[in-house]
């Protein structure tokens, strides 16, 4: 796997070589792009092999320099872009390469549209607890299922699906259960988002955790586990190679949440003020409502009994399984709140 995510580093040139050198790069590489760096390693431009055959029209030959082809003014993403806005902007500008840089331009990585269509396919399944009622989304949900609310032009549910699905993974569990059918004739078996999708239907509401005890012999492998109203960038391939390479039962993925005291806060000892804290930020790790999990995990769950996330981690705590965390930075919405819902719409626009 490491030497796949590098191979990206065997297309860049110093800035000193020549035309040729840049061809006989591009003959190697499936890329079909030079990266050109300067003697700090910062990003000068690119070189595809359109540039080398404009450059031997207007005279150049394989011996001349390489600054004659130089496109300066390649199409760039900042640190940390998401996959999806990589992706979106390959498609709307009709790139195929995109290098992702520093703030000093030092390439970090190079983008390439192959990593979205050739996406190795995974037979994990994802699990998506999409039962509930959504109440606090009242009265959106009055008539429509919490997962087939609208973010953008599309269901939330649709977004996670299509997510995962361009990361590799083929096989989803659906747990429905309020206007299921409203969720059925939407996405059918799947076929026509180029997926297989599986129902459970919950006789009644079992948490987030109950409804994996209907899964029966279905798991063979190491699966995840998601809300149908968390809308995250985080990778959920990544998640899954975590969870194996760690050796855990079950991984929960939490994000740092900071919430700041309107107040200011005094802090004394019998009645002598010690100090005072204005409006202190407090930080906590909740749980992001995503998890991966190993087959024998599902040996804790007990039929048609409700059961959550956190109790089913308890449960394999107290046999001394190993439980872990697996912390995210990225982008993490809970739909759960009509102001979540607005947040989730102007993302989405932006």
């Amino acid at each position: 796997m490491a030497n796949e995510e590098n191979s990206w580093e065997k297309s860049i040139l110093v800035l000193n070589s020549t035309i040729r050198d840049a061809a006989e790069n591009l003959s190697c590489s499936s890329l079909r792009i030079v990266l050109v760096v300067d003697d700090q390693k910062r990003l000068v431009g690119t070189v595809s092999d359109g540039d080398i055959r404009r450059g031997m029209l207007r005279g150049l030959t394989l011996d001349s320099g390489l600054a004659g082809v130089i496109n300066r003014n390649p199409f760039v993403a900042p640190k940390g872009v998401s996959r999806r806005l990589i992706r979106q902007l390959m498609e709307s500008n009709k790139i195929q390469q995109i290098p992702e840089v520093d703030e000093e331009r030092r390439v970090l990585y190079l983008h390439s549209w192959e990593n979205f269509v050739t996406s190795k396919i995974l037979s994990n399944k994802i699990v998506i607890m999409a039962g509930g009622k959504g109440s606090r989304l009242l009265p959106y949900t009055e008539n429509c299922p919490k997962p087939m609310l609208l973010i953008g032009d599309k269901p939330m549910l649709q977004h996670i699906i299509e997510r995962a699905r361009d990361e590799g993974f083929r096989n989803f569990v659906l747990t429905v259960n309020y206007l299921a059918d409203r969720i059925k004739d939407h996405f059918g078996d799947g076929s026509q988002f180029d997926v297989n999708i599986e129902y459970v239907k919950e006789s009644l509401p079992l948490g987030t955790a109950g409804s994996l005890s209907m899964l029966g012999n279905q798991i063979k492998e190491p699966f995840l586990v998601t809300n149908c109203d968390v809308i995250t960038e985080i990778s959920y391939s990544d998640l899954l190679d975590f969870h194996c390479r760690q050796g855990s039962i079950a991984t929960m993925a939490v994000k740092l949440h900071e919430w700041q005291n309107p107040f200011g806060i005094v802090h004394f000892e019998g009645l002598n003020i010690v100090r005072f804290e204005e409006k202190p930020v407090f930080r906590s790790h909740v749980n992001a409502g995503i998890y991966a999990l190993s087959p024998e995990a599902l040996l804790e769950l007990r039929n048609d009994e409700p059961c959550d996330m956190p109790t089913l981690f308890n449960r394999l705590k107290s046999k001394a399984y190993k439980i872990i965390v697996y912390p995210i930075h990225e982008l993490w919405l809970d739909v759960g709140q009509h102001k979540d819902l607005i947040a989730a719409n102007k993302n989405y626009a932006d």
